[in-house]
């Protein structure tokens, strides 16, 4: 007899995290693995948010906080989306999860019924497939390639829309594309989503601060939009706090008390230390937010110029986050002694094995033919981990 639910069924593990583990067990076995799969940064939390944490444990902030989160960090979370996006959310329409990824699943949750119809792009970090599977919905994947660099077309999204049609989940700056979408591009979708408003929009704006081409960009800023659009954010990359654990949903009011009222029932409020500290990631300086935005630009410009040099490797230079998506299609056929690769999933498992790097196959952001690379990491690490990839990619014939 199977106990597990057919919910559960439903679900794959996330393929990131899989290969972080199968890199971690090699490295436990005593082998030199450069991980470049987690979308991870690689820097400390700044001293000033520690010692903010440290305070609130010696102020005893060590009870229950409101489920949505305490009213000072959604008041610094308002004032930032003001003061930094112009968007106008109150703190009543903001709840703080246990990270961004929490926040995001609380939103689906809350707005797909069983046989809804969730539109996405592609390619899409891991878990949007796997949250609407939750829920019993559809993913509609509207396809792009590195000629498109990675962006949807307004006639792919009008195209795409159906009677059935409940949500868009939209990622800019993405993973794991590193594409970012212009005010004008986005314009362009908002005016294909004013002439359907049963589309709700969740816009997934975690790697805002990683930016190398200007100002961010929310979809949340067209007026015609703004009681259908849900804002996730965090702290995780921007500043990072990836293990505190802290993110938040921007939403229409109605959408923002169901959020709180499912928290309420399954996890209730974050963790109070981190959310004082994210209080102070917030308030505070953020000199540290660029100097580690500048850091992730030297090391993007770094790994695309070593990869350009990779024959077989095409590369598309992103404008935002911190990984690099190359076409690895010429690999596909080849082999090296008994192994062959027949896809990105082959090339990626020979890497780990042959070079000891750790990368993500495209398949998982449902874009086959691709590799995601992370660049959160040393510029020691990404000069050795490139000599090796190339050098096993060369083996291969």
């Amino acid at each position: 007899m199977d106990f597990i639910s057919q919910r559960l069924q439903a679900l794959s593990p996330s393929a990131t995290l899989a290969m972080s583990q199968k890199s971690n067990e090699l490295k436990a076995q005593g082998i030199d693995v450069i991980n470049l799969s987690v979308g991870e940064p690689d820097f400390f939390t700044p001293d000033h948010i520690k010692q903010a944490a440290k305070q609130a444990v010696d102020d005893n902030f060590s009870f229950y906080s409101p489920v949505p989160g305490y009213l000072s960090l959604r008041q610094a979370i308002s004032d930032k989306l003001k003061n930094e996006n112009n968007l106008d959310f109150s703190p009543e329409q903001i709840v703080v999860g246990n990270g961004a990824k929490q926040s995001l699943c609380n939103t689906v949750l809350c707005l797909v019924n069983h046989g809804d119809e969730v539109i996405i792009p592609t390619p899409a970090w891991v878990s949007y497939v796997q949250m609407v599977n939750l829920c019993g919905g559809k993913s509609v994947l509207l396809p792009t390639t590195i000629d498109s660099d990675f962006k949807i077309t307004p006639e792919q999204l009008e195209n795409a829309i159906t009677e059935k049609s409940k949500l868009i989940i939209l990622c800019s700056p993405s993973n794991p594309s590193g594409s970012i979408y212009s005010k004008d591009e986005l314009a362009a979708l908002a005016a294909v989503l004013a002439r359907h408003p049963q589309v709700m929009i969740i816009a997934d704006e975690i790697y805002e601060h990683i930016n190398y081409v200007g100002r961010h960009e929310s979809l949340a800023q067209f007026p015609e939009l703004k009681d259908r659009v849900a804002v996730i954010n965090g702290v995780s990359k921007a500043y990072a706090m990836t293990g505190w654990r802290i993110g938040y949903v921007a939403a229409p009011l109605w959408l923002a008390k169901a959020v709180n009222k499912l928290q309420g029932q399954y996890t209730s409020g974050a963790s109070s230390i981190a959310q004082k500290a994210a209080e102070a990631a917030y308030r505070g300086p953020q000199q540290c937010v660029e100097e580690m935005r500048v850091a992730f630009q030297r090391r993007r410009d770094l790994i695309t110029g070593l990869l350009q040099e990779i024959p077989g490797i095409e590369l598309k230079v992103p404008h935002g986050a911190f990984y690099v998506f190359p076409k690895v299609e010429a690999f596909f056929g080849k082999h090296c002694g008994d192994t062959v690769i027949n896809d990105a999933n082959d090339l990626a498992i020979y890497l780990l094995e042959k070079a000891h790097v750790a990368s993500v196959a495209g398949d998982a952001f449902c874009c086959p033919g691709y590799l995601r690379m992370s660049y959160a990491t040393s510029d020691e690490n990404i000069i050795e981990a490139v000599a090796r990839i190339k050098k096993a990619l060369a083996q291969l014939q």
